[in-house]
C-alpha cells in the first residue's frame, strides 16, 4: 500500500521534523543529527527538493547540522536509483553517511557510488576487535581506504576501554557506544563533553615522542570559512597566488575538504562570474565546490601517515594535518619525502642490520611501555632461541647459519598478527610482543612456530643429515658428539596490572632455562 500510495514518504517527512524539532531543543555547539533514511523512499515518485530545507529554517538550523544516512541492512538498493537520489540530496548542500558498514553484500560498491562524507563500522567488527586481528586488520583496512577517499569513519558498538584505544590506534575519527552515551530519549543527559573519554584519551601514554611531526614540516594554510561568499572567494584566489587549492572548515574550524581554483575558473572568468557570485542568493554556500582531500589526525604519528599516503593516488601534492579534527595545517610532497627519508635513517640505526627487524632500543622501550600501561593492556613477550645453533655454524658455515636466522625472521613476521612487534636481539635470540591476546591461543600459535621452524630448516641440511636427524660436531668443550637438527625454545611472559618490573629480568632468565629442557613454550604470568 505504501508504494502505491505514497505514504511512506509523507510518513518519513512527518518523522524528519519531529527528530528535527527534538534535534533543536539540544543546546550543544556542533552537534550533529543523523537521519535514517528508509531505503524505500528511493523509489518514491511524489519526491520534492527542499522540504528538509523547509523543516530546517522552521526551526533555526542549517544544513551542516544534518547527517542522511544509508543502511546496508534491509531493502536492497539499485544503483542507478541511489545515485540518483544521493545526487538530489548532495547537490542540495547535504552529507551523506553510510550506516551499518561492512554488514551487507554490497557495501563497497555502495562506498564507491555513493561518495558519502561517513562510514559507520557495524558493531558487528567493533566487538572484542583488540582480541580478534581478523577483525582489526579488516577495519584498518577499511580506515585506511575511506581516509584515501576522503571520508571518515564512526567506530559503531564502543563497549570497553580496549574496544577504544584499538579503535583509536587504527585510525577511526570518532567512537560511538554504551562506552561513550547510552541510547536516551532525554535531552538533558546528552552531554557535549564525556569526562570519561577525556580521560581516557588524556591517560593514553602510548605514543612514542620520537614518532610524532615536528611542527616546522606543518604549512599553516589560510583556510576559509563554509560560509564564505562566492565572491570572497575569487578574491581569495587572485591574492593569494602560491596554492591552486584552499582548505575549506566550518564555523568550529572542523576540516571539510578543499576548493580547487580551477573548479571555479569558469565561473569566475565568465561575462557575469563575478555579478553572479556577489548575489547572496546565488552563492549562499561553498558546499558544492568542495572536493574529498586526504587528511590525517597529527596523533596518528609519522608512521601511520607515510603509510596511508603512500596509499595515495600520485595526484596528491601532500597531505592535511588536524588535531582532533580540527584543521591544523598542510604538509607539502617535499616535507614528506624529508620526513621518510629521516624516519628511514632512524630505523635503520635501530635494527638488525640481518632481518631489517627492531633492536635492542625499541625492544627496551616496548617492554617499559608494557609495564606503563599494564592496567590497559595486557601483554605477552615471547622470547626465541635457537637450540644447536653452534655446531650448524661450524659444518655448514655462517652464511647457512644466517639463512636459519632469515627463515625464522620471515616465519615470525607471517606467523604472528600485523600489529604484533617482532624484534632481533641479536645472533639466534628473537623477541615477540603482543597486546591483549588471549594466553592459550598464544600458546597454541608459538607451538605451531616453533613446529614450523623444526619442519622448515630441515632443508638447510644435508640430505645424509637430514636422514640421520643429527650432525655431528665438536661442543664448546672441544669434544666431538652428535647434536640434534635445530630447533627453538621458547619463554612467553605475561605482563598485567599486577606485574612488577624488577621481577622481569629473574623471571626471564629462568625461563629461558626451562625452556631449553622443553618440547612446549615455558608460559609464567609475571
Amino acid at each position: 500500500m505504501f508504494f502505491r500510495t505514497d505514504y511512506l514518504y509523507d510518513l518519513d517527512l512527518q518523522l524528519r521534523e519531529k527528530a528535527i524539532k527534538k534535534f533543536s531543543e539540544i543546546k550543544i555547539n556542533n552537534l550533529k543529527l543523523f537521519y535514517n533514511l528508509d531505503n524505500r523512499i528511493i523509489y518514491n515518485k511524489s519526491y520534492s527538493s527542499g522540504n528538509t530545507a523547509r523543516i530546517l529554517n522552521k526551526y533555526n538550523l542549517n544544513k551542516d547540522s544534518i547527517y542522511f544516512e544509508l543502511s546496508e541492512k534491509g531493502t536492497t538498493i539499485e544503483q542507478n536509483a541511489l545515485s540518483s537520489m544521493l545526487q538530489r540530496y548532495k547537490e542540495s548542500g547535504y552529507k551523506i553517511a553510510i550506516d551499518d558498514f561492512g554488514i551487507g553484500v554490497s557495501g563497497l560498491k555502495m562506498l564507491y557510488f555513493s561518495e558519502a562524507n561517513i562510514i559507520k563500522l557495524d558493531r558487528f567488527f567493533i566487538s572484542n576487535i583488540n582480541q580478534d586481528s581478523k577483525k582489526k586488520l579488516f577495519c584498518s583496512s577499511i580506515i585506511e581506504m575511506a581516509h584515501i577517499m576522503g571520508m571518515q569513519v564512526i567506530a559503531e558498538g564502543i563497549e570497553t576501554i580496549k574496544e577504544f584505544y584499538t579503535c583509536k590506534d587504527i585510525g577511526a575519527d570518532f567512537m560511538q557506544g554504551y562506552l561513550i552515551q547510552l541510547p536516551t530519549k532525554e535531552i538533558e543527559e546528552i552531554n557535549d563533553i564525556y569526562t570519561n573519554i577525556s580521560n581516557l584519551i588524556l591517560d593514553d601514554k602510548r605514543f612514542n615522542n620520537a614518532n610524532f611531526i615536528d611542527n616546522k614540516f606543518i604549512e599553516n594554510i589560510y583556510p576559509l570559512d563554509v560560509n564564505t561568499s562566492l565572491y570572497d572567494l575569487f578574491l581569495h584566489f587572485k591574492k593569494n597566488t602560491e596554492h591552486n587549492f584552499v582548505p575549506i572548515i566550518d564555523e568550529f574550524g572542523y576540516f571539510l575538504g578543499i576548493i580547487n581554483e580551477s573548479d571555479i575558473k569558469k565561473i569566475s572568468y565568465s561575462q557575469y562570474g563575478l555579478s553572479l557570485a556577489q548575489n547572496k542568493t546565488y552563492s549562499s554556500t561553498l558546499l558544492k565546490y568542495i572536493k574529498p582531500a586526504l587528511s590525517v589526525e597529527i596523533s596518528w604519528g609519522i608512521d601511520q601517515i607515510l603509510e596511508l599516503y603512500n596509499l595515495k593516488v600520485n595526484d596528491s601534492l601532500g597531505i592535511f594535518v588536524t588535531s582532533s579534527n580540527k584543521y591544523k595545517g598542510f604538509i607539502n610532497l617535499n616535507s614528506l619525502l624529508t620526513l621518510s627519508y629521516n624516519r628511514n635513517i632512524e630505523i635503520a640505526t635501530n635494527q638488525n642490520p640481518l632481518t631489517r627487524l627492531p633492536g635492542n632500543n625499541q625492544i627496551e622501550k616496548f617492554i617499559n611501555n608494557s609495564f606503563k600501561n599494564a592496567h590497559i593492556n595486557i601483554t605477552h613477550i615471547i622470547y626465541f632461541d635457537f637450540n644447536d645453533f653452534k655446531p650448524f655454524n661450524d659444518i655448514y658455515g655462517f652464511r647457512q647459519g644466517d639463512r636459519a636466522i632469515l627463515l625464522f625472521s620471515e616465519l615470525l613476521q607471517k606467523r604472528y598478527p600485523k600489529e604484533s612487534f617482532i624484534a632481533h636481539i641479536g645472533g639466534d635470540d628473537f623477541f615477540v610482543g603482543l597486546k591483549d591476546f588471549n594466553h592459550n591461543d598464544i600458546f597454541e600459535l608459538t607451538s605451531q612456530v616453533k613446529e614450523e621452524f623444526k619442519n622448515s630448516v630441515k632443508n638447510l641440511y644435508s640430505n645424509e643429515d637430514k636422514s640421520n636427524e643429527f650432525i655431528i660436531s665438536k661442543d664448546r668443550f672441544n669434544v666431538t658428539r652428535k647434536f640434534n637438527l635445530l630447533s627453538v625454545s621458547c619463554a612467553i611472559i605475561e605482563i598485567n596490572p599486577r606485574s612488577n618490573i624488577s621481577d622481569f629480568d629473574t623471571t626471564l632468565n629462568i625461563l629461558k632455562k626451562e625452556s631449553k629442557g622443553s618440547q612446549e613454550p615455558i608460559f609464567r604470568v609475571l
